[in-house]
């Protein structure tokens, strides 16, 4: 899949990578916070020493800041793209994904309005062709 990218998009990438060193595989921009996709292995180096890095970005672009580790295996990148959840298990299928999140977790994995699950939905479809995916 193709993905275009804005002249806001390319900025936003162009000074992730000056200031974090980790190469960006993708970047989604929603009204309160943006989203960089980062190579394999770079997660550590893209979030910096005590969070320096996202705490810099954060002050720069005025919008908080969420870091996902790409992975090849599918289930992995659905995991690493909800991190900040108590992800039990993924569960792959040609129909849909379905990602099983604690019960605590499983409202703010959703976020308001569907919000965090319509980007997830997004990243795992144009890294992997995940068409559809829920939240058990």
């Amino acid at each position: 899949m193709i993905v275009k990218l804005d002249t806001a998009t390319i900025h936003h990438i162009t000074l992730f990578e000056d200031i974090t060193k980790a190469k960006v595989k993708d970047c989604i921009e929603q009204e309160e916070k943006i989203v960089f996709v980062v190579n394999e292995g770079e997660l550590g180096l893209a979030i910096g020493k005590e969070s320096r890095n996202l705490k810099m970005l954060k002050s720069i672009l005025k919008k908080n800041i969420d870091v996902i580790e790409y992975s090849d295996d599918p289930a992995q990148f659905i995991k690493n793209i909800f991190h900040n959840y108590k992800v039990k298990e993924v569960r792959l299928s040609e129909e849909r994904t379905e990602v099983v999140i604690d019960p605590t977790d499983k409202a703010r994995a959703i976020g308001k309005s569907g919000r965090n699950l319509r980007v997830a939905r997004e990243i795992a479809q144009r890294h992997h062709g995940i068409q559809s995916m829920v939240i058990r």
